[in-house]
This record gives C-alpha cells, sequence and structure tokens, in this order.
C-alpha cells in the first residue's frame, strides 16, 4: 500500500485573481488571427510537418493562392508583426485595418519603408490609445 502526505496552504482570492480569471472581452482583430496562422504555417514548413504551400491547402482545406495571400504577412517586420498580434480586442463592429491593406504592406521589401507605411495605417489605433500610453509613461 502506497501512501503520501501533501500540505498545502489556501490563500484568499484577491480582485486581481479574479481579474485574471475573467475572459477577456471582445473579438480578437482578424488581422492578428491571420497573421497567427500565417506564422504557425510558416513554422509547419520549418518543421517538415508540412512540405510546401500545396501541403498546407490540403491540411487548412484552402486554397493555394489563400495559402499564398496569408503566407505574405510573414513577411512584415517583426516589430509590426508582434504590434499586430497584441492588438486590442474590439468590443463592437470591425477593426479599422483590414488584412489587403497589410499585404500591400508586406509587398514592400524594406521594413524600413513598411514600418513608414504602417504608421500611416496604425494613426488612428495610436490616436484611441493615446490616452493610456500617456498615463503610462
Amino acid at each position: 500500500m502506497f501512501t503520501s502526505q501533501i500540505q498545502f496552504q489556501l490563500r484568499p482570492r484577491t480582485k486581481k485573481d479574479e481579474l485574471e480569471a475573467a475572459p477577456q472581452r471582445g473579438k480578437r482583430p482578424r488581422v492578428a488571427e491571420v497573421l497567427a496562422l500565417a506564422i504557425s504555417f510558416d513554422d509547419m514548413i520549418r518543421r517538415g510537418i508540412a512540405k510546401d504551400y500545396s501541403d498546407l491547402a490540403r491540411l487548412g482545406c484552402i486554397s493555394k493562392e489563400r495559402v499564398g495571400q496569408i503566407m505574405r504577412l510573414v513577411w512584415l517586420a517583426p516589430d509590426i508583426q508582434q504590434e499586430i498580434l497584441t492588438l486590442p480586442r474590439t468590443t463592437r463592429g470591425r477593426f479599422h485595418v483590414g488584412e489587403p491593406a497589410l499585404r500591400q504592406i508586406a509587398a514592400r521589401m524594406l521594413w524600413a519603408e513598411q514600418r513608414v507605411a504602417w504608421a500611416r495605417l496604425a494613426a488612428p489605433i495610436d490616436a484611441a490609445a493615446g490616452s493610456s500610453r500617456q498615463l503610462a509613461t
């Protein structure tokens, strides 16, 4: 017969615990979801899970052309990708930056040009988040 003794200590719940446990409201922007998918697809190819875009298309039940569109987003500068992946959730309506606009930015070969184009496109995001950034600095 096997016996063991486990000791633990209960602590009272705090407001912080409740806030962390609460589900986040709103919808993740579609561009963030598609970029995450592109990064995942890229990882699948690098690890050998998928051989090429045709494999990804079969696995995802989408066309090769759509896989190509999605994969163009990995050409974005890393800092732009990070900003997109951490965009705030939208509680109503659509997010104002669409995937076609991001693909146009990704088509620019120089990251410096991408950053300028992204800054113009993301200006409304920064204006909305400006008050929270001012408080943080």
